[in-house]
C-alpha cells in the first residue's frame, strides 16, 4: 500500500478566555517541559468542528450524519415506528433485542421478553426502558436500517397483533419471540457493513468504538492532538458581580449586587497539530479495502480535508461565548504532505518559550523554526510544505524550507487537488 498523510501544524492565540474546563470549572492543563500549560483537549476541538454549522461546514457536504447518544433506539428507532400505527410493547421488544445484539452481543433472553409483555409501566416508561447505559454512535443509514427491519418483522406478523385480544396469548407470543430471534447476529452484521457510509460522517472521520462484532469499529482517519500552550501557562481569577437593576433604580444607596461570583480567565498562544490518514480517510468514505485507496472515487475526501483546514483555521472552542467571545483565527498554519511516519512538532516548545523580548508569537515561530530545521537536518526533509503566517520573520520561513506564504484557501485547494490525484 501507498501511504500519505496531511499533516497540519497551528498557532492560534487567544486573549482573556476559558476555553476548556475541567469538571471543577477551571482550564485544562498539562504539565510539559517541567512547566504547566493551559490544554484544549482534542475531544472539545473535534466537537466544534464537527458541529460548525457556517460555511465549509462538515455538514454541508450531501452525506449522513453520525447520531451519538444513548436515547438513539428510543427516539429515532421506537418513538417514530410507534407513531406509524405499530404496537408499543413490540416495538420495543424488537428494539431492545436489536440494541443488546449490537451493544453487548446479546439477544432479548425468553425471561426479559416476557418480563417486557407483562410489563405495566405506561407508553414513555416503557419506551425509557430502550435508554443505553452508554453512548452509542450510530449512522443514519444504519439507524434507517434497523428501523425498517423492525417494521419489516412486525408487517410480517401483523395478523397476529391486529386483530388480536390483549393482552396476547401464549400462542401469539410464542410467534412474536421466534420472528424477533429470527433476527440473527450474523445477518445483521453483515446487512449493516454493506451500507456506504453506514456509520457515518462522523465515524468515518474520528472513529467510533464498537462493544460488539455486529457493529464494524471504525478506526479514526483524522487524529487530533490535545493543544496547548507554547509557554507557560497564564491565568487569573476573575472577579464579577451581576447588578440588581430594581435595586439601584430604588436609590436609596443599595449597590445592587444580586449575584457574585469568580472564574477563571487565562491568555496564551496555542500549538494544535492534526494528521490524516489519506488511504484510511478514502478507505472509511468509499467502503474499500485500505489497499485499494488509489483506485478508489477520492472526490469526497479531498472536499473533507480541504473543508477541515478552514475549520481548524477559524473555528474555536465555544465555551464562555457571551463573556469572553473567544473567536480567534490561526496566526499561523503549516500543512505538510508526505509518506513517511507523520511526526508532531510539539517537541519545539518542549522549553517554554519566553513571554518578553520579541513576544510569545515571534519567540514561538523562532522555536518551531529552529526544530524543523534540526529535524529536517537529521532526517532530510521528507514532506511537500505549503505555509500560511502572519509577521513571520524571513529567516523562520527559510528554516521550514518553504518558497513562499499562501492563503488558508490556496492551501486548502491544494491539499485537495494531491488527494484527488493520490499522489
Amino acid at each position: 500500500m501507498v501511504p500519505a498523510f496531511v499533516q497540519i501544524h497551528t498557532l492560534t492565540a487567544y486573549p482573556a478566555a476559558l476555553l476548556n474546563r475541567d469538571d471543577a470549572g477551571f482550564a485544562k492543563r498539562l504539565p510539559f517541559g517541567g512547566v504547566t500549560r493551559t490544554r484544549i483537549s482534542s475531544q472539545c476541538l473535534k466537537y466544534h468542528w464537527r458541529n460548525f454549522a457556517g460555511e465549509h461546514a462538515l455538514y454541508g457536504i450531501d452525506v449522513p450524519r453520525s447520531v451519538r447518544s444513548r436515547e438513539t433506539f428510543k427516539r429515532l428507532i421506537a418513538r417514530p415506528l410507534v407513531e406509524e400505527g405499530y404496537p408499543l410493547r413490540l416495538v420495543v421488544a424488537f428494539a431492545l433485542h436489536l440494541q443488546q445484539l449490537i451493544v453487548s452481543d446479546e439477544a432479548l433472553s425468553r425471561a426479559d421478553f416476557n418480563r417486557l409483555m407483562r410489563d405495566e409501566a405506561d407508553d414513555e416508561a416503557l419506551l425509557d426502558r430502550l435508554k443505553s447505559n452508554q453512548l452509542i454512535v450510530l449512522g443514519r443509514p444504519e439507524v434507517d436500517y434497523l428501523r425498517r427491519i423492525i417494521r419489516e418483522r412486525l408487517d410480517a406478523l401483523r395478523e397476529v397483533w391486529e386483530n388480536a385480544s390483549t393482552p396476547l396469548s401464549g400462542e401469539q407470543l410464542e410467534q412474536v419471540y421466534q420472528e424477533l430471534q429470527a433476527i440473527g447476529k450474523g445477518d445483521l452484521r453483515q446487512n449493516l457493513r454493506g451500507l456506504r457510509l453506514a456509520a457515518g460522517l462522523d465515524a468515518a472521520l474520528f472513529g467510533r468504538m464498537a462493544t460488539s462484532d455486529v457493529l464494524a469499529r471504525g478506526d479514526a482517519a483524522i487524529h487530533v492532538a490535545h493543544a496547548f500552550t507554547t509557554h507557560a501557562e497564564e491565568s487569573e481569577s476573575d472577579y464579577f458581580t451581576a447588578v440588581d437593576e430594581l435595586v439601584v433604580q430604588d436609590g436609596e444607596g443599595e449597590l445592587g449586587s444580586g449575584h457574585l461570583n469568580n472564574q477563571e480567565l487565562t491568555s496564551g498562544l496555542f500549538y494544535s497539530y492534526v494528521v490524516v490518514d489519506v488511504p484510511l480517510l478514502v478507505s472509511n468514505l468509499e467502503g474499500v479495502p485500505r489497499t485499494d485507496w488509489q483506485q478508489a472515487d477520492r472526490t469526497l475526501a479531498a472536499e473533507v480535508v480541504q473543508r477541515l483546514l478552514h475549520l481548524i483555521a477559524t473555528v474555536s472552542p465555544g465555551a464562555k461565548l457571551g463573556s469572553t467571545a473567544p473567536h480567534a483565527y490561526a496566526q499561523f498554519m503549516l500543512v505538510e504532505w508526505g509518506r513517511s511516519q507523520p511526526r508532531t512538532l510539539a517537541n519545539a516548545f518542549h522549553r517554554p518559550v519566553p513571554l518578553n523580548g520579541e513576544g510569545v508569537l515571534i519567540n514561538s515561530y523562532r522555536a518551531l523554526g529552529r526544530y524543523v530545521e534540526q529535524m529536517d537536518r537529521m532526517y532530510g526533509k521528507l514532506t511537500e510544505r505549503r505555509l500560511a503566517a502572519i509577521d513571520l520573520p524571513e529567516e523562520v520561513r527559510c528554516q521550514l524550507q518553504v518558497d513562499a506564504l499562501h492563503s488558508i484557501p490556496e492551501i486548502a485547494n491544494w491539499v485537495a487537488e494531491k488527494i484527488r490525484e493520490g499522489a
